[in-house]
């Protein structure tokens, strides 16, 4: 099994996505989270610092698990995402690697509604943050 931990930048009502770079062998130039495979003895916490660090250029201080998605393409052992939210980090996120072509803001409606999303799994975590979000501010 292979462990992959995402980063869900969360400001406001706003998500940020990456769109992969096209020499990706997996879902090239789709939108999806920041992030990477859980490395060697590393815990899911440490590869998410790790992680962001190395695609974004950020220091996450606040973040919590909040799903866990398994990859329908997976053909050779399963692979899992576990998908974190940061609403807190220290530096301003950034392109530093080739991992991704294009950093964007989008409001949760609007990713939720995107045709290029890496997985269609995704949605469903859009609706709950967006759930979620009504909650908080009802």
């Amino acid at each position: 099994m292979r462990n992959i931990v995402n980063a869900l930048l969360l400001s406001e009502d706003k998500v940020l996505l990456a769109r992969r770079s096209l020499h990706r062998k997996a879902y090239p130039d789709l939108w999806s989270f920041p992030g990477g495979h859980v490395e060697g003895d590393e815990t899911f916490d440490e590869a998410l610092c790790r992680e962001v660090s190395e695609e974004l250029g950020i220091v996450p201080l606040s973040y919590n698990p909040i799903s866990r998605i398994s990859d329908p393409n997976a053909t050779s052992e399963p692979i899992w995402y576990h998908l974190y939210a940061v609403t807190a980090w220290e530096g301003e996120p950034a392109i530093i690697d080739e991992e991704h072509s294009e950093l964007r803001w989008f409001s949760l409606r609007e990713a939720n509604s995107l045709d290029d999303l890496a997985l269609e799994e995704y949605r469903a975590v859009f609706v709950e943050l967006m759930a979620q979000s009504s909650l908080n501010f009802s």
